[in-house]
């Protein structure tokens, strides 16, 4: 077993960091001061004149990060991401980083903070992770205003005949709390409104989130705006922003966050973070504009998807892709010795163990999402994100793993040693993008959409069929009499198993996954499948990362990790 070395805590290597002013960042990544426009110091957004002069600018290669499922044990990501990133850097090569933006929610509750780890981090690392520039409360702001002219349209008359017990436009917060899930408005008399059920989502899942993470500018964040249905007649037609009219107030709340924002890692590569939909009831993936951004100014750039490649990555390539028109060039898996162990069958307090069967049985999850990143037929490299309890006997089965699945891999330190300890993880990225690569969608858009989530459930999760409620069923042929079943399918599922179970860990075979309703999301432009217990708004865990988390009296952060 490898000697642990002292490495300090996240925010205090943030807080130690030297950063350059970003408009030096901005210099580096080939734009002037005009370009931008200032956040403070370090912090600076991207002004659509300059988005719209790069255009035509020749796309750099970009490479996906994704994961195994993820564990209690962490598999570190977002860390990997970040340091594949100053790796192509430190390896001269001209690079950025694409990131989703952190949700107050589970900072406050399990992550503490989402910016990478150790010496793999994006700075200002306590901006980026609190209200940053302020693009989550924008969101949310637009999506609550869109509440308050629903309920304002039905109390001055209803026009629209819009049917409150049929209203599924939902309010939202940046924050786990499970004691708004469900809600009665409109109390109090004939003066404060109609009463009726209504519920909180957390702003990640807001249809709003999506469609500022899909948009290609500001005319078609409106088209897509217009296009949300948020509740249905008492004839049962739908209705939507655009029959409210609102759809320009709602942009114009939402031309600034639409902007992406530009700061830099501890090494000073460039990274652009923005909009941050959950991957287990959204998307999962950063802005379509950031990314397409990012391929106009570097050579390579690297960005991620959420959670295990059976939800971001998936929705990534068959949803994301549809939209940006580009699609990966190679991608990377990251694992670790420790989570495989998890899913081979060991307990969070029993990882420090060696334990080589365990390892074994945990390596078909593994197995599984290389087989759905080979299914889109895009090369794939595992990065093996290192932990000081790993053993040479356990690191040693992961590598004759990869070698017997015929895939790269690379033993990788950026956590410790930042961008030198991934440069052997970027030589193989970049050798594998250098080869051949046949990307295909798993999925015609023509395929009726019971097909598209069968096809998902047997080519991604392995299972075997998809068993549909009756609401469910009812909703699906609803849909598709609209005309809307050319629509791709964005599936909310647990992120802790391949099937819709999070207590089926490893590669579980010949399981059903029960869809138990579908939501339009014409904005965003899919449907949403929801499966299993699988929640909107989140709640706190017991004991929440927050009761770690303080401000001296100088105004310096304590406790985010």
């Amino acid at each position: 077993m490898t000697t642990k070395k002292t490495v300090p805590s996240d925010i205090d290597i943030a807080q130690a960091a030297t950063m350059m002013p970003i408009t030096e960042i901005a210099a580096g990544a080939g734009m002037t001061p005009d370009d931008i426009v200032m956040y403070g110091k370090y912090k600076a957004k991207i002004t659509f004149d300059t988005i719209d002069r790069l255009k035509n600018a020749k796309d750099g290669k970009l490479i996906l990060v994704t994961s195994i499922n993820p564990t209690p044990a962490g598999e570190g990501k977002s860390t990997v991401t970040v340091g594949l990133a100053d790796a192509l850097k430190a390896s001269g090569k001209n690079s950025m980083v694409a990131l989703r933006e952190p949700s107050l929610g589970p900072v406050m509750g399990v992550k503490g903070g989402a910016t990478g780890g150790g010496y793999a981090q994006v700075l200002p690392m306590e901006d980026i992770n609190l209200h940053f520039t302020g693009d989550i409360h924008a969101i949310t702001t637009a999506n609550n205003a869109l509440s308050a002219f629903i309920d304002n349209h039905i109390h001055q008359g209803n026009d629209l005949q819009i049917d409150p017990r049929r209203i599924i436009w939902k309010r939202v917060m940046d924050m786990n709390d499970r004691a708004l899930r469900q809600i009665v408005v409109g109390l109090g008399g004939p003066a404060r409104g109609v009463p009726r059920e209504d519920g909180f989502d957390i702003t990640v899942a807001s249809e709003i989130m999506a469609v500022l993470c899909l948009s290609s500018g500001i005319n078609d964040m409106k088209n897509r705006l217009s296009n949300i249905v948020v509740a249905y007649t008492y004839q049962g037609e739908p209705v939507t922003v655009s029959d409210l009219e609102v759809q320009g107030s709602l942009a114009l709340l939402l031309k600034d966050a639409l902007k992406p924002n530009l700061v830099q890692t501890l090494e000073q590569t460039p990274a652009l973070i923005h909009g941050g939909p959950f991957a287990n009831i959204a998307h999962g993936c950063n802005s379509v504009l950031a990314t397409q951004t990012a391929l106009k100014l570097a050579d390579y750039v690297v960005t991620e998807s959420g959670f295990g490649a059976d939800l971001g990555a998936e929705k990534f390539l068959n949803i994301k892709t549809r939209t940006s028109g580009k699609h990966p060039d190679a991608v990377v898996i990251v694992a670790t010795v420790r989570a495989l162990k998890m899913h081979g069958g060991k307990s969070k307090k029993e990882l420090t163990e060696a334990d080589t069967e365990a390892l074994k049985s945990g390596l078909t999850n593994l197995e599984k999402h290389l087989e759905t990143i080979r299914e889109f037929g895009l090369p794939a490299v595992v990065a093996i994100n290192k932990f000081h309890t790993d053993s040479a006997s356990e690191i040693e089965i992961l590598e004759e793993f990869c070698k017997a699945q015929q895939v790269p891999f690379s033993l990788t330190e950026v956590w410790e040693k930042g961008g030198e300890g991934g440069k052997d993880l970027a030589a193989r990225v970049i050798d594998a993008i250098e080869g051949e690569s046949s990307f295909k969608y798993l999925y015609d858009l023509e395929m009726p959409v019971k097909e598209k989530i069968n096809t998902i459930i047997q080519k991604v999760y392995g299972g075997s069929e998809a068993v549909f409620s009756k609401k469910a069923e009812a909703q699906i042929r609803q849909f598709e009499s609209y005309g809307w079943g050319s629509l791709p399918v964005c599936m909310a599922k647990t992120q802790y198993s391949l099937s819709d179970d999070p207590a089926l860990f490893g590669r579980p075979k010949n399981f059903q996954v029960t869809i138990r309703e579908v939501v339009p999301k014409l904005g965003a432009g899919f449907l949403v499948a929801l499966t299993g217990d699988v929640m909107t708004m989140p709640g706190l865990p017991k004991t929440p990362a927050a009761k770690n988390m303080d401000v001296t009296g100088e105004g310096k952060g304590i406790g985010l990790f």
